[in-house]
């Protein structure tokens, strides 16, 4: 592959996330690597006023397009949206192939996909992502390399497609996908007359799922240490210790910046994550910005229908403990988790696994629910019956009510309602 000059714009510009500057370059570099491709610079371009034409200032095109000259750079990748006319001046600039963030994740998610639906849902994110843009070369009837094309490469067709083209294959590809999602719905209702409860592991990406999952189930799905080494989901049965069989859902790892039009080709797929009885969130406890990756997952969550997510008590299942200096570790375990909320655990050695798996069994027990309850703060006999007889899984309070998601027995959610008639 063409080697990658690599540069991140600075995060003010965005304003969508709280992490480094450092450590969104890595990300970057990380995601090049992803499909092998060789980096030969990183840099980090620092924009007080995002050109119009070429999104970055004049003196770095410059200095950029020299070393891209130089060393005969055949592909730059800018994490940033690019629009079509910075993408094809920059190209004209540095006489080089340009991607933004977008196309590189496109890629991956392109050349990563194995299953005819994880292609349908890739290829229709692939070619929304284009049809907004000027009308380029296209290679997805006739490839012959991994990926959807935008980096080119050997075997490439140079076929070029009109926006109406473009748009039959969308619409064919939307109907294909619903087929796949009433099969799916299918599925569930099946699931739900044997019935089974679904426990869906959700994350950024290489937070280490893949690696729990096949901790967990004894499978051998795809996991290693790279952002997206699994891309189609997986389904498998997990027994719990107390004998309750439930299913286990493996997902597409999530990651910053998420295009928003990628989250919606891979609805039919989250849906089994917006149906599930149970989310687990794994989490990088070793990361540096775990906070905020933890952000960006319940971010994504939100746009999937989940904006309560947090308040409803998503399990936290803080991997790679191993990574972790011992007594940090302990320090760590007691200052950031509930025993009702999360365990800290590592996929890879099995430390803290079982202790999942009994914090699920616990949510699963007596048939219980949870429900969202506003509850007058002058209230306190109420609240603290709720206490006594629930698991608040989580709490936000304003200056009149306390507003609380609880996990309850159908019984105590009738009596609450009567207590609360009778005041």
């Amino acid at each position: 592959m063409h080697p990658v000059p690599k540069t991140s714009r600075a995060p003010h510009l965005g304003g969508v996330s709280s992490r480094s500057v450092e450590a969104r370059l890595e990300e970057a570099v990380g995601l090049a690597k992803a499909i092998r491709l060789d980096v030969v610079r990183a840099e980090l371009a620092r924009i007080t006023h995002p050109r119009p034409n070429s999104l970055l200032g004049s003196g770095t095109v410059e200095n950029l397009g020299a070393f891209i000259g130089e060393k005969d750079i055949g592909l730059v990748v800018i994490d940033a949206a690019l629009s079509p006319v910075q993408q094809r001046n920059l190209e004209r600039r540095w006489r080089a192939k340009v991607i933004d963030r977008t196309g590189l994740i496109l890629e991956i998610f392109g050349a990563r996909a194995r299953t005819h639906e994880g292609r349908l849902q890739v290829e229709l994110a692939a070619l929304t992502y284009q049809r907004s843009r000027l009308v380029r070369s296209w290679t997805h009837l006739e490839r012959q390399r991994g990926g959807f094309g935008f980096l080119g490469g050997p075997g490439e067709s140079q076929l070029e497609m009109d926006r109406r083209i473009i748009g039959e294959r969308i619409a064919r590809l939307k109907r294909e996908l619903d087929t796949t999602r009433r099969t799916r719905a299918l599925h569930r209702e099946a699931r739900r007359r044997v019935p089974y409860a679904v426990v869906a592991l959700v994350g950024y990406t290489n937070a280490g799922k893949s690696t729990l999952f096949n901790r967990l189930t004894g499978s051998s799905v795809t996991a290693g240490d790279a952002l997206f080494a699994t891309l189609d989901p997986t389904m498998r049965r997990l027994g719990l210790p107390s004998g309750r069989q439930v299913i286990l859902s493996d997902t597409v790892g999530f990651i910053s910046q998420l295009p928003t039009h990628l989250v919606a080709a891979f609805r039919a797929t989250l849906e089994e994550v917006t149906e599930a009885d149970i989310v687990v969130h794994v989490r990088d406890a070793h990361h540096p910005d775990r906070e905020a990756q933890r952000n960006d997952v319940l971010n994504v969550l939100a746009d999937l229908g989940l904006s309560g997510a947090e308040e409803d008590g998503v399990i936290e299942a803080m991997n790679k403990i191993d990574l972790i200096d011992p007594t940090a570790r302990a320090s760590f375990g007691n200052q950031q988790l509930l025993n009702s909320h999360g365990v800290a655990l590592s996929a890879v050695t099995g430390e803290g696994c079982e202790g999942l798996l009994e914090l699920i069994d616990r949510r699963l027990d007596s048939g219980d629910r949870v429900v969202r309850l506003d509850i007058p703060l002058t209230d306190g006999r109420t609240l603290a019956w709720i206490y006594q007889r629930g698991e608040v899984l989580g709490r936000r309070d304003d200056n009149t009510a306390a507003h609380l998601s609880v996990r309850l027995s159908e019984q105590d959610i009738a009596r609450l309602h009567r207590r609360q008639r009778l005041n």
